[in-house]
């Protein structure tokens, strides 16, 4: 093949209203608490009419589609679960079926991750029918993410197909740029114990919530403080949740619990994360209060369990990491420039994939991630189209990088 950029774009261009109207469809089937089972029907029912070699829902629920028998394995992740719309009176759209203007798509999951799904599906259909693929086993894995990041493709690795991929391209929005890291994250819970009473009585009780009204204070003071990394940026700590135990709205609390996110950067560990709160607590209550990591064990929709801790590493690649270089070469053979690379701001699956697993991950997707989980939340159409040209052309790309290596 002469020019396969050219070839693509060409189809690509044949392709653009049928790339649009699967994206509405799937983008008006709505796939909030992991609830996936309708989306991926629809998706794999466009991988079949596209002529996949196998179609099918491993066991935790995640839509794979495959081409391919080759040596190499090759999987492009899109999750496919959304964050809550709320109420839905507050939108001033349809927030699934959405509005469009100027080109511009405004809907619940047009951005995070439903955007990376058509240039997906239709981009490893293409380099099949290009012969681009040859050597690759190619998986396309649409997955509920939003609940815990990274438990589906550890479930794609031990659990159900028990493939380990060589490579995956993560499709969480990049602004159409190769990313190539992110921070990490522990979620973590401290937990109070106090003592009920009436609250006409108060001082008969101990009240757990005063207990933690420094430690609080001080988890506002130590954000300001931790460690910044020159390319993932500042490690940071927020309370984002509480719980109140008590007998009634006229009783001391007698238990008091704080969720913590805390986001790690390069030069910090989990272990000192723990430290870090625990040095807050003070020496009078220290029996009285409790640290925990907080364990994901909620059955998806299949029922199915897969218990892992809420950690996850943060990862990075240097700019000359070849997997980041064959994505970049990807974006100059397709449109001729060059353009920075970046990272997530938020966390992705490359926790397991790059984080724990230590397969190399990198991320392309349309979309920018500020509008994520946000009523305002949007993409544009244009983008999610030719993005289907880089993920046609990456495996050609990786090939040929792949080749040289030898």
């Amino acid at each position: 093949m002469p020019d396969p950029a050219q070839t693509i774009r060409e189809r690509v261009v044949k392709q653009h209203d049928e790339i649009i109207n699967f994206f509405r469809d799937i983008v008006a089937i709505p796939s909030m608490e992991s609830q996936i089972k309708q989306v991926g029907e629809r998706i794999g029912a466009e991988m079949t009419r596209l002529k996949y070699d196998e179609v099918r829902f491993d066991r935790m629920g995640n839509i794979l589609g495959r081409i391919g028998n080759g040596p190499r394995v090759l999987v492009y992740d899109s999750h496919i679960d959304t964050v809550s719309v709320g109420d839905p009176k507050n939108w001033p759209w349809d927030p699934f079926k959405g509005k469009v203007e100027n080109g511009i798509l405004y809907a619940r999951g047009a951005c995070d991750e439903k955007n990376s799904t058509p240039g997906m599906v239709y981009g490893l259909a293409m380099a099949r029918d290009l012969g681009l693929l040859d050597g690759f086993t190619a998986y396309y894995f649409g997955n509920m993410e939003e609940a815990c990041d990274g438990i589906a493709p550890h479930a794609f690795v031990e659990v159900d197909p028990k493939i380990r991929p060589d490579f995956v391209v993560i499709g969480e929005p990049t602004k159409m740029r190769i990313y190539r890291g992110h921070r990490g994250r522990v979620e973590l819970k401290i937990t109070s114990q106090g003592k009920s009473a009436h609250a006409a009585h108060h001082y008969l009780g101990d009240n757990a919530v005063y207990k933690l009204i420094d430690i609080i204070k001080g988890i506002q003071e130590l954000d300001a403080r931790l460690h910044t990394d020159p390319f993932l940026g500042k490690g940071t700590i927020a309370v984002t949740d509480a719980e109140v135990h008590t007998a009634s709205i006229n009783a001391v609390p007698e238990r008091f619990v704080v969720y913590l996110d805390r986001r790690l950067t390069f030069g910090e560990t989990r272990a000192e994360a723990y430290a870090q709160v625990f040095s807050l607590i003070p020496d009078n209550v220290f029996e009285n209060i409790e640290v925990a990591e907080l364990t994901y064990n909620t059955p998806s929709y299949t029922g199915f369990v897969f218990p892992v801790s809420k950690f996850y590493p943060s990862w990075a690649y240097p700019e000359d990491f070849p997997l980041v270089q064959v994505g970049q070469r990807t974006i100059e053979m397709l449109w001729g420039e060059t353009r920075p690379t970046g990272k997530w701001g938020f966390s992705t699956n490359g926790t397991y994939w790059a984080g724990k697993a230590k397969i190399p991950a990198i991320g392309f997707g349309p979309g920018e991630e500020e509008w994520a989980h946000t009523m305002e939340e949007h993409i544009t159409l244009d983008d999610v189209v030719h993005a289907t040209e880089w993920y046609a052309l990456f495996p050609k790309m990786l090939g040929e990088s792949l080749a040289t290596e030898k």
